[in-house]
């Protein structure tokens, strides 16, 4: 990193910056829901996902979403290190 550049750990993001990950939109046959989550999961700290699954179910979108394998979002993600609080955020949203 450059001298310059102040690198930025633990700063708060709004709910409308937690919500642009609801505009993004596969460029395959992801199903869009299925895109969303991996895409937050990719991007989002753990306190700021959970936001993020609010919002996602509040505008309709299914946390069950499934790709053509038959995947959802818990079977692409279970075998990453940190994934298992993402994994109980999307499942405590689902009961």
């Amino acid at each position: 990193m450059r001298k310059d550049k102040k690198q930025v750990i633990g700063e708060e993001i709004s709910d409308d910056q937690v919500k642009l990950f609801l505009a993004v939109e596969p460029a395959d046959d992801t199903p869009p829901s299925l895109h969303k989550l991996i895409k937050a999961y990719r991007g989002l700290r753990i306190d700021d996902f959970e936001r993020f699954v609010g919002f996602f179910v509040e505008a309709g979108y299914d946390l069950g979403a499934k790709n053509a394998k038959g995947e959802d979002f818990v079977a692409l993600v279970r075998d990453q290190r940190n994934a298992e609080p993402y994994i109980e955020v999307v499942r405590a949203a689902t009961r």
